[in-house]
């Protein structure tokens, strides 16, 4: 495995393979995407590349971190220049542990009715019993939501924002794939990261139908795109900080050993679709949540840090919340060109 971060200084960008506790920046490429590039259209591996570039200048990563450096971290993947090819969605229902969440959630939202198993726990269970096809066949589709294109991502230290028409926000810590379409269509795994698949919670417990439109919020990935990660077994924490005190934390399983559905069938009904495969997009796709400080009746305020963390893939995933004020909303007038 190796570790890739992006770093920017306003002017030039680098890409950088991490070397604790130092950064070794490649030369001839300046993104991930580059570099992605060059590997599809050489044949050779990616990890291989990187390390044959990785002799340019070398850079202090507790300073770059702790933001003490005129280099910044970027989000490690992008399509520099167009980030409208780069698509960022999810499947949820995958773990357990955001099964109940969303069991909890859409019963309340009619405490009378009779039938207590929801539609989410519906769709989980079928995940238990058809979510891991044998080789070759098709398993379950999951759930599948849409987040945005690559304007909605951001790096890590950067804050994820409530716009002023939104209910709340609140953190998903999960991992992400990486993913780049070669030239002749085919889907290609570059690695996985840390994320925080932030959404709006509250406007989905009023009505589950409301999920599609809760998901469309900004998003983090990073800081490290961990090339050849296992994903079996995974352990990590998430954690909610207001000023110098932790108000919320959490042990957080993923992985397939943890979740209903295999990476293959996940990654299958992804790239189903045709127009999921257009040569030389990027896909940003999470796999879903284990835990969420919402469920705990966490509600998030302007100015808290949400922090993921996971074994084996680097350095916390650090983001700020920023909630505009309710007196930023504005009616969107549709003009008629009549």
């Amino acid at each position: 495995m190796i570790h890739l971060v992006q770093v920017g200084n306003g002017s030039s960008r680098r890409v950088a393979v991490v070397d604790e506790p130092r950064l070794r920046c490649l030369t001839e490429v300046e993104s991930v995407y580059e570099l992605t590039q060059r590997t599809l259209q050489t044949g050779c591996k990616l990890s291989d590349l990187a390390l044959a570039l990785a002799n340019g200048e070398t850079l202090d990563y507790d300073a770059v971190y702790a933001g003490a450096s005129a280099w910044r971290l970027l989000a490690p993947i992008d399509v520099p220049g167009e980030p409208s090819r780069l698509t960022v969605a999810g499947t949820g229902l995958t773990h357990l542990g955001s099964a109940k969440d969303r069991q909890a959630m859409h019963k309340a939202e009619n405490q009378k009715a009779v039938e207590t198993v929801t539609d989410s726990m519906r769709m989980f269970q079928w995940g238990v019993e058809g979510g891991r096809p044998a080789p070759g066949e098709i398993g379950i589709a999951p759930e599948w939501f849409y987040k945005g294109n690559g304007g909605m991502l951001r790096g890590p230290n950067e804050p994820l924002t409530v716009p002023a028409y939104a209910e709340d926000g609140g953190e998903e810590a999960e991992l992400a794939g990486i993913y780049i379409i070669g030239e002749d269509g085919s889907p290609h795994r570059i690695g996985m990261v840390a994320g925080n698949e932030f959404s709006d919670h509250k406007f989905e417990k009023r009505n589950y139908l409301n999920l599609a439109g809760s998901k469309l919020r900004t998003c983090s990935v990073g800081p490290e795109l961990v090339v050849g990660a296992p994903f079996q077994s995974i352990n990590g924490e998430v954690r909610i900080t207001r000023g110098a005190e932790t108000i919320w934390s959490k042990n957080v399983d993923t992985g397939e050993a943890n979740m209903c559905h295999s990476l293959a069938n996940l990654e299958h009904h992804h790239f189903k679709f045709e127009s999921h495969r257009r040569p030389g997009d990027v896909h940003v796709h999470f796999f879903g949540a284990d835990s969420l400080s919402f469920g705990d009746g966490i509600e998030l305020e302007d100015g808290d840090w949400m922090e993921v963390r996971y074994d084996g893939f680097g350095r916390a995933l650090r983001n700020p919340v920023r909630i505009e004020t309710k007196a930023a909303d504005r009616i969107v007038a549709v003009h008629s060109l009549e």
